[in-house]
């Protein structure tokens, strides 16, 4: 008997605890019973258990439990064509939530990766029709906004069959295929390495052209200052020879005394200074002569 109440007791537990299930805040359940998404009975939309504690039959009814918020699509760039047939690589992302729950778990499975890669497509099928009528000046300058409300709004078409509603759509980044950036960079080195190249001739021609100014101004100077400087000491030897002359015309004696004094002083200035001279010489004149005139 107590075993028989043991056994009815545990039956009793499964049974509570299977019969209910709970909820979080940011999430959304359905009932599937008997592979059937559960419908209100008085209006036939699908049931939708929000956030708590809820009760559903035991071994019959399986719950699925789906992310109700605002989710990130980020998936990998993928590469565009523009009206000119030309390649851009364009990274976006896309803002979605579940707004038919029934409809998505039905073409979907509930599986969100699976409901990201069909919602990439659709996304990328809108956003190729708009960069197909564009052109890379237009997508660069100032239509990327349009771009993307009109992709946005053609992907909001398609993907109610998804039963998901699409927030937002971004294009993050938009580059050239590598092999057409590497020619473009190529093509830009080369007309920057010619205008460098045009800039130093330039520089260079200037350069040649100061440095030749300069030194015809130099030369000018230096031929001026020469011509100065000899003009000046040809004034100052006049001006000196002036002196002497003055000094000489006043008394001859007393000048030729000073001569022949500065002379034996220039003569005698080293001990070692050996002069072989007549005595009589004209050199002597005034130590010759013994009375002082």
């Amino acid at each position: 008997m107590k075993n028989l109440l043991i056994a009815v007791f545990v039956l009793l537990v499964m049974l509570a605890s299977g019969s209910l299930f709970a909820v979080k805040e940011g999430e959304r359940a359905i009932v599937i019973q008997f592979g059937k998404v559960q419908r209100d009975d008085a209006t036939g939309d699908t049931k939708v258990f929000e956030p708590g504690l809820h009760f559903k039959l035991p071994f019959i009814d399986s719950v699925r439990v789906l992310d109700a918020r605002i989710q990130t699509l980020d998936g990998s760039p993928d590469r565009f064509v523009t009206s000119e047939k030309k390649d851009l690589i364009v990274d976006s992302y896309v803002k979605w939530r579940i707004e038919d729950f029934a409809r998505y778990y039905l073409s979907t499975g509930g599986n969100k990766l699976q409901a990201e890669a069909l919602l990439k497509q659709k996304v990328n099928n809108g956003l190729r029709s708009e960069f197909g009528t564009r052109t890379i000046a237009q997508i660069v300058s100032g239509e990327r906004s349009a771009l993307m409300n009109q992709a946005m709004e053609q992907a909001s078409t398609s993907s109610d069959e998804l039963g998901i509603e699409i927030v937002d759509v971004r294009v993050k980044q938009i580059n050239l295929p590598t092999e057409v950036s590497n020619s473009i960079f190529q093509r830009m080195r080369a007309e920057r390495a010619a205008v460098a190249r045009e800039h130093r001739s330039e520089g260079q021609e200037q350069a040649e052209v100061i440095k030749a100014n300069i030194d015809a101004k130099v030369t000018v100077m230096l031929a001026d200052a020469e011509r100065n400087a000899r003009q000046l000491r040809g004034e100052g030897d006049a001006i000196a020879a002036q002196i002497y002359a003055d000094a000489y015309s006043k008394n001859a004696d007393f000048y030729s005394f000073l001569r022949s004094m500065d002379a034996y002083k220039q003569s005698f200035n080293s001990k070692q200074d050996v002069m072989v001279i007549a005595p009589d010489s004209d050199f002597f004149k005034y130590m010759n002569k013994s009375n002082g005139n």
